[in-house]
């Protein structure tokens, strides 16, 4: 490849792929010496962590991809990809993405396990793409018709979109690096992590109203953009007439103003302490999912917890 493009390869990598929290990727590694009761060799740990950036790698593009179709200004504290580079940017999702499969096969081909992690990773595509087709046909942004919301219309984008990718991949991973191959494991991370990936996104959706940017890393945009987020089902399903007019008269409007009325309408309704409410059934569901799972099994409860104890009352 020319030198300038093998530059721009490179450049939209470190742009997009480092700077978040990397939960993702670190849960890989994390999850892979939980399940082997002991710290990994320097070896083994960069394996590990070449799995984990593979996870963070789908992140990033799906991350950039969404920015675009939202509109979006700032990610992780500095502007969107497409804002700096333009258009081209729908070219370098793909290039994020065949760099995963690039590195799978560069260093797990020999492995029993790597078409198992290769379909993980098309599966996740296939249900995070159909999740953001969800999302987008509920709230398009050039037809604001709130009335299309609901909580079980969020419920299904929340689990095909984020939890899919953010939760049950790392995971799912991490266990194939392992050796683990009864499915009934696969299944039972499912059931709790798929959960615990709905309680993320609703936490997601109540810090892009309430948090403050500096310590978010972008400017929240859900109320402009008529994103289906759990605030506003919440806000539908106890409002009363006036407020409800006042919610379709000012919701997905690209003007400060109507932002502020919509954000009114939140704090009369209590929506921060509705959300710290939810937050709490919340979190003494997994709990309790995660206390039935014996710890003798393949996946110990700890691999869970630790997943919980990451995202439970965070801020940002």
């Amino acid at each position: 490849m020319p030198e300038d493009v093998v530059k721009w390869f490179q450049a939209n990598l470190q742009y997009n792929v480092p700077g978040g929290k990397l939960n993702r990727g670190l849960s890989v590694v994390d999850t892979v010496e939980i399940i082997l009761r002991r710290p990994l060799e320097e070896e083994e740990y960069k394996r590990a962590a070449i799995l984990g950036w593979c996870v963070e790698m789908m992140q990033g593009l799906f991350l950039v991809a969404d920015d675009m179709m939202d509109h979006s200004l700032t990610r992780r504290g500095q502007p969107c990809w497409y804002q700096v580079v333009g258009m081209v940017a729908v070219n370098d999702t793909g290039c994020i993405e065949a760099a995963i499969y690039f590195l799978l096969r560069k260093y797990f081909r020999s492995e029993p396990w790597y078409i198992d992690v290769v379909e993980h990773f098309l599966e996740t595509t296939f249900k995070t793409c159909m999740g953001q087709m969800v999302d987008l046909m509920t709230a398009p942004e050039d037809r604001l018709d709130i009335s299309q919301f609901s909580l079980e219309r969020h419920r299904i984008t929340v689990i095909y979109k984020t939890s899919w990718y953010s939760f049950y991949l790392p995971v799912a991973c991490a266990a194939r690096f392992c050796g683990i191959v009864d499915p009934s494991t696969y299944s039972l991370a499912q059931s709790i992590l798929l959960p615990l990936g709905e309680y993320f996104q609703v936490q997601d959706d109540f810090l892009d109203a309430y948090a403050h940017p500096d310590v978010l890393g972008k400017i929240g945009t859900d109320i402009r953009d008529n994103k289906n987020t759990w605030l506003i089902n919440k806000a539908l399903e106890i409002c009363s007439p006036d407020q409800r007019a006042l919610l379709e008269a000012n919701y997905g409007r690209k003007d400060p103003e109507a932002e502020a009325r919509v954000k009114a309408v939140y704090d009369s309704l209590d929506l921060p302490e509705r959300y710290r409410e939810y937050e709490r059934r919340a979190h003494a569901h997994i709990v309790g999912l995660v206390n039935g799972i014996p710890n003798t099994g393949e996946l110990r409860p700890e691999v869970f917890m630790a997943f919980l104890r990451k995202i439970f009352g965070r801020t940002m």
